[in-house]
């Protein structure tokens, strides 16, 4: 590592407040040339590798983290972070892989009522974000999740969330099959609450 390109990406990045798409870097750096950024990014990262921070690309920007496996020696008391209901997890979940999607269609999938605070609290959260309006009767509102959603879960994007036989082999996805039948009308649990708690 040593070129100019990548001394000053590397600065930059270190001394920027969020993270950077290259587009940004590029321009930041005087319109560097787009592709020579991208491949002095791609460079930077793969130096970072063994480092104790890595340079990450997440929703396509970048950002310098602590490597994974020393996160631990960093750890000091923080607030105690709100833990999300079981409501709250499936809308989640339901955001993540139907996005952009409105509520009305979030619970047609849960089969129960969602409350507009669990729909609050994952904004509050940031992992969630108004994304619009869809074009039909009503014009519902739909929500969508954010590049914070990503960088917390440590995705790259929301190709990397797990596939069908990956939540099967983690025995994950049993309650959601169980749900499916609920929701189909083979098993239907009467003792099942109407609205959710946060």
């Amino acid at each position: 590592m040593s070129t100019d390109l990548e001394r000053a990406l590397e600065a930059a990045l270190f001394a920027a407040d969020e993270p950077m798409s290259a587009e940004s870097l590029a321009g930041f750096l005087r319109d560097a040339p787009l592709g020579e950024v991208e491949e002095a990014l791609r460079a930077l990262a793969e130096h970072y590798e063994r480092r104790g921070i890595h340079l990450v690309e997440r929703a396509g920007r970048w950002h310098f983290e602590t490597a994974p496996d020393l996160a631990h020696f960093l750890r000091r008391e923080r607030e105690q972070v709100r833990k999300l209901s079981r409501a709250a997890t499936e809308v989640l979940a339901i955001v993540a892989y139907h996005e952009p999607v409105s509520r009305a269609e979030v619970e047609s999938i849960r089969g129960v009522q969602t409350s507009s605070g669990t729909l609050d609290v994952l904004m509050e959260e940031g992992w969630v974000r108004i994304a619009g309006r869809r074009e039909a009767p009503g014009r519902p509102t739909i929500y969508a999740t954010t590049p914070a959603f990503l960088d917390h879960f440590g995705l790259s994007s929301r190709r990397d969330l797990p596939g069908l036989a990956e939540l099967r082999a983690a025995g994950l996805l049993d309650p959601v099959e169980e749900a499916y039948e609920d929701l189909m009308g083979e098993g239907s649990d009467p003792d099942r609450e109407d609205a959710d708690e946060v």
